[in-house]
């Protein structure tokens, strides 16, 4: 738990040779992007960095919770509803702006 953050932390470097830190950041990255994207269409792709950022970021804090004496800051629904309100909401007004009839369509009972 004490060594995941500094490991999450991106670098970059201009040497065609990386280290093996940066490397594994940028497979581990790859592989995550590739895994949240796969059943995505290629328009969601953009929220990539966005949706891994946010994963490493409730990762790192829920390791937080796995030291003795420390406090978890994700157990506050504070912290819970500021990061679920905004998502949930871009998600239903981007779904309206796209796609009108199919998100009014979910607001109807099955079979009308």
């Amino acid at each position: 738990a004490i060594l995941m953050p500094p490991l999450l932390i991106l670098t970059s470097s201009s040497r065609l040779v990386q280290n093996r830190l940066s490397t594994l950041q940028a497979w581990l990255s790859k592989t995550f992007s590739k895994q949240l994207m796969l059943p995505i269409n290629f328009q969601g792709h953009k929220w990539a960095s966005m949706l891994l950022a946010l994963t490493l970021m409730l990762l790192s804090l829920n390791l937080l919770g796995l030291l003795p004496y420390t406090f978890t800051p994700t157990t506050q629904l504070s912290m819970n509803m500021a990061l679920a309100v905004p998502m949930w909401l871009s998600t239903v007004l981007i779904g309206m702006r796209n796609q009108p009839t199919i998100s009014l369509g979910h607001l109807l009972p099955e079979g009308t």
